[in-house]
Formats: C-alpha cells, structure tokens, sequence
C-alpha cells in the first residue's frame, strides 16, 4: 500500500506512476483524494466535538438549575452528532482502504518504460567453460539434443501420465533419480544461503488467510491466480488460499510487529511447495515441466531499514546470490531489466534471471529446437509497500520513530524447472545424464544418471 501523506502530495507521481505500468488510475486516485478529504474533514469536526464535550462535562459540575439542564441538553447534541460524524466516518474508511489497495507502487525513474516482457532489457549473460550460447547445442556437445520430456520419460526421472491421471494437467510425478535431483537442488540452494549467507531458515504455512495474500499484494491484482479453499461455505469462519510463493509466509511472519532496529536486516530462507492456476496460460507450455500448478521453491526474503540505497544494495546483492547458485551449477543465463509494464502493482524494480534451456526456442529445418533462455528466477525491491498493507515497522534506535521496514524478496531456486536445464545441458550422447558436481554430495555421491 502506498502512503497516503505521499498521494496527497503527489497525486500526478501515482498517476504517471500507474500509466507506466499500462494501469490506468487518474479516476481512482481522483475518487481517493476525495474521500480522504472527507476522512480529514469528519476527523476534524469529530475531535472538536470531544474537546467542547471535555470541556462542556467539566463545566456542569459547576451549574445548578435550569443551566445546568440546558448544559446536559447540549452535552446530549454534541454526542448524537458524534455518532453521526463517527457514522459517517466508519462509511468513508473502508471505500478508502479498498481504493488505496488498488494503487500500484510507482516504479522507480531508472526503471526503463515499456509495454510488457517483449520491452524488457538484457542487463549481462553468463556461459559456462563448457557451454557457449551463441553455438548450437551440436557444436558445444558433439551430437544433437534430447529435450527433457523424452530424456525424463526414457531415464525414469518423470511420469506425465500418472501425474494428470491423479491431478488432472499440468501435473506431474517425479520418480527415482528425477526425486533426487529435484530435492539435491533445493538441498544445495537451501545449505548456500544458511551455511555461507547466514540466513534465517523458516517453515511458511503454504495455507493462508486472505490477509496474508492482501498484505502481501498478491490479492486484489492476481487473485485469480491462487487456489481458494471455501472454509466459509463448509462452516468455517474464512476462506484460506493455497499460496504460489514462500515469500507470503515469510512476510506474514511479522504481520503487525514492530521490530527492534537493532535487528536488522531480518535475512529469511525458506523451501517451500507452491501452487499456481496459471489462469490465462492455456495453450502454452502445456507440455513438460516448465509451467505447472505445483512446484517447490527456495525463497529468500530480507527485510531491512526504510533507506532506498540500502535497499538497492539488498537488491544487488540477493541477485548475486542467484547469480553463484547459478554458476556452481554451470548453468548458462542472463540478466533482464524487466520494463515497468513488466513489474506488476507491487514492484517498484524487479530482475528476471533466465536460464539456457535447449528444448526451447525455435526449431531447425530438422526439427531440432535452437534454444532459447526460460525464466527460473525473478528478484524484486518493494520499498514499504508490502510493510505498509502488513503494518510490519521498526523502531529507529536514534530517534525511536516507527517507521514500515523495506522488503525485497527474490527466488533462489525453483524446481522441478530447474530441472530442464540441468538435464538437457547435463545429458551425454549415450542418453544419460551427468549430474552436476555440486549436487552429488546430495545424491549419495552418484555421477550418472542412466
């Protein structure tokens, strides 16, 4: 949620702010400057009622007779237009509360502007010693690829088949080897941020309130993307929501807390499993593991003080995290800037890291797909929009003002997609599967798959 004081101040930054983000909000913010004048008016008169009410209650102690009758009729007014004011009041909060839920963060200015994805710019890439992206994947191997459906499937590692049988589509199961894998690779990003980044482990509730979505700033924009589990209409006093992300636990932690500023930053980890309609995806990566209801996730979360450059700093650093995850496992990627009609509401900057995956991309008059860079993590800066909607602050050790922390949040590995550059990469000509060197310690020691 954005500030109000600032909205007051700056109307036209919100309304710039919400263009750039392809949201049109010029009428909203109009709609909310009204009320909130209204808010101010009615709290006005309502607190000059209580002091001539302070006032009036000390002065008939003092009266006798007929004035004093006539101070207790006027003490009589003065609370019945008390709770008119109060009526009114209790009207004009919640048409503000629901309206100022709606605003999106303004992006920050050196965000560049831009429709959606398609506008988005590549910051850097990475190739490892043994892959380079600008060759095919036959002239970096030796032979041409498997894409890792056909490599899962022949291998053991996935049953598509049995996953929709039970779930319906997009679900998967993965089997033998293609279990281990995937748990190796949340084990090695999970041990890297709490051995070697010294980050809090957490267990998150994957269950939540809706205010734990609202707070968060995944509901109102994307609720159409969770899962809604009906309590109310089975008895229960409210709905839950299956959550899509880590970092709405890991927010929701300190719901309401005011922390000690001595404690900060507050640097969370968590693994947890993650759930997703992918409402509006149909038709597109259908096939295999890259878009699907169900999946893990390693999410890291910092919460730290309300300075911007500390933040940014935060930012860099968390991507960086991502960047040696990456690299140890020898996974070709890059950097995009995401434009600002690519941030969503919540985001007032956000980086996607895409990995090399074979199997994607356009194919050769062969049919042999050319390749192409997928999506496996995204790193955002939220300044104190989720802390606002959470009421999350800390007390500054200086001056002992509370003010809402910052928050940043950023994935460290989500599997199984992680999986399709590691086995398509990894695979040998003989069909089988190297395993990454970093992930064998969590394997038993195997090398091989197959």
């Amino acid at each position: 949620m954005i500030d109000i004081k600032d909205l007051r101040a700056n109307p036209q930054k919100y309304i710039d702010g919400a263009r750039k983000k392809q949201m049109e909000m010029e009428g909203s913010i109009k709609t909310i400057l009204s009320l909130d004048a209204d808010a101010l008016k009615l709290g006005q008169e309502l607190q000059d009622i209580r002091t001539q009410q302070n006032a009036a209650s000390k002065d008939i102690a003092k009266l006798k007779g007929p004035e004093k009758q006539a101070a207790i009729d006027s003490m009589g007014q003065l609370k019945a237009r008390a709770k008119e004011l109060g009526d009114q009041a209790a009207a004009v909060e919640p048409q503000l509360a629901a309206l100022l839920m709606q605003v999106p963060q303004p992006p920050d200015s050196d965000v560049p502007e831009g429709r959606d994805a398609g506008d988005n710019v590549v910051l850097r890439h990475w190739n490892s010693p043994w892959f380079d992206t600008s060759k095919s994947f036959e002239e970096n191997k030796g032979f041409k690829p498997k894409g890792h459906i056909e490599l899962g499937q022949a291998l053991g590692l996935v049953d598509f088949e049995r996953g929709v049988k039970m779930a319906g589509s997009r679900s998967y199961v993965l089997t033998g080897a293609g279990m281990r894998l995937h748990q190796a690779v949340l084990r090695f990003a999970f041990d890297f941020m709490v051995n070697e980044q010294g980050f809090t482990p957490v267990s998150v509730p994957v269950l939540v309130r809706e205010e734990m979505m609202v707070g968060t700033g995944f509901f109102p924009f994307g609720k159409e993307q969770a899962y809604e589990v009906g309590e109310k209409t089975r008895g229960g006093g409210y709905d839950l929501y299956l959550t899509g992300t880590g970092e709405v636990g890991l927010m929701g932690l300190h719901a309401g807390d005011i922390l000690d500023e001595a404690t900060l930053p507050r640097k969370y980890i968590t693994v947890s499993t993650c759930f997703r309609r992918e409402a509006g995806a149909a038709g597109k990566d259908t096939a295999g593991l890259y878009r699907i209801h169900q999946f893990d996730k390693c999410e890291q979360v910092v919460l730290c003080r309300a300075d911007e450059q500390e933040s940014r700093q935060w930012h860099r650093t968390m991507i960086g995290y991502v960047e040696q995850i990456l690299q140890r496992l020898e996974l070709p990627y890059r950097l995009l800037q995401c434009c600002t009609g690519d941030l969503g509401p919540k985001n007032a900057d956000m980086i996607d890291v895409e990995t090399w995956m074979p199997s994607r991309g356009p194919t050769a008059p062969d049919s042999t797909p050319q390749g192409e860079y997928g999506e496996t993590h995204s790193a955002s800066r939220l300044y104190d929009y989720q802390c606002r909607r959470l009421d999350l602050r800390y007390r500054a050790s200086a001056d002992k003002k509370v003010l809402p922390c910052h928050s940043l949040n950023n994935t460290v590995v989500a599997s199984p997609r992680i999986l399709i550059p590691i086995m398509e990469l990894y695979q040998n000509e003989n069909g089988t599967i190297t395993v990454p060197g970093v992930l064998r310690p969590h394997m038993g020691g195997l090398e091989r798959i197959g």
